[in-house]
């Protein structure tokens, strides 16, 4: 039987693979706010290094309680709006139910399940360039690649399904530990966020001077000791993984990361998962990160001073 999906957070990461999978034939139900009445009329259009691609009729609505119950369900939200999910979810779910949340940070999932106990829970992180660029109109301009992991899945075979659903629309997706998929991703997130905001430029920038890029790689190593303190065994990540994602930076198609696009917009930016629940897990293993505890002080001084 083909899963029902649902997605919450109809924006560059939403938009795009909800649209994937819609475009493949899967049943998709997104939910929009401001865009509704365009998408309703327009459509989605996908704008994408690998193909552009547009869905004239979307099940689209204003409303979860307008929804019907779903198999999957996509949040895709910044998780700046986390608190909205006690209220958005339960229109949604149905007994087996899996909600996959698609967001940066470390904790997310762990305080949704505070929420809801009983809830199937995994974790996905998007290795994606893109960014909604108008009502109904997403530009995605490099990578793509979507990494999976159970938090609390109780049927591990719906979460190979949606893997399935994602690969077949032509999204690479794999199952990974989510702990540490979470981790690593926090060791390019981490430093290229926070740094765009503070010093106000772009990662390519970044690279191109001796100094900064020094300081993106003592941040990512910073990170990888404190994932690597704080996983206690479970997991190890070479510190050579540095190296290797400054490489990827460096031929990637120059954009600005999501935390700059909300800092420009004078947006909430998404300190507490990327960076003060990260500092409290690595703190209670032993580990300070004192680089990454003053780049959050920096993002907070920023976020306070629009």
């Amino acid at each position: 039987m083909s899963l029902r999906y649902a997605v919450i957070g109809t924006g560059a990461i939403g938009g795009y693979y909800g649209g994937k999978l819609a475009r493949a034939g899967r049943e998709v139900h997104f939910l929009l706010y401001s865009d509704y009445d365009y998408v309703k009329e327009h459509g989605l259009q996908v704008h994408s290094v690998k193909g552009d691609f547009h869905l004239s009729q979307v099940h689209a609505y204003r409303s979860t309680a307008e929804m019907p119950p779903c198999d999957v369900v996509l949040v895709c939200l910044k998780s700046t709006s986390n608190e909205l999910l006690k209220d958005l979810l339960p229109p949604l779910l149905h007994p087996g139910t899996l909600v996959l949340m698609i967001q940066n940070g470390l904790g997310v999932e762990a305080d949704l399940q505070t929420v809801f106990p009983d809830l199937q829970i995994a974790g996905g992180l998007a290795f994606i360039c893109s960014a909604k660029t108008g009502p109904g109109e997403i530009f995605h301009l490099d990578y793509g690649g979507l990494n999976i992991g159970s938090y609390s899945c109780r049927d591990v075979i719906v979460l190979e399904e949606v893997v399935a659903d994602l690969n077949a629309s032509g999204v690479d997706a794999r199952l990974l530990d989510l702990e540490q998929a979470r981790w690593m991703k926090l060791v390019w997130n981490v430093p290229y966020n926070g740094l765009t905001v503070v010093l106000h430029t772009t990662p390519d920038r970044l690279m191109n001077h001796p100094a900064s890029e020094a300081l993106l790689k003592d941040l990512m190593l910073e990170v990888i000791r404190g994932a690597n303190q704080s996983g206690g065994g479970r997991f190890t990540i070479d510190e050579s993984y540095a190296d290797k994602m400054l490489e990827m930076t460096r031929t990637m198609t120059p954009y600005s990361p999501s935390m700059k696009l909300d800092y420009d917009h004078h947006r909430p930016l998404e300190i507490h998962y990327i960076y003060t629940r990260p500092i409290q897990e690595a703190a209670k293993a032993g580990y300070e990160m004192k680089n990454v505890r003053m780049l959050e002080q920096q993002l907070r001084f920023r976020q306070a001073n629009y």
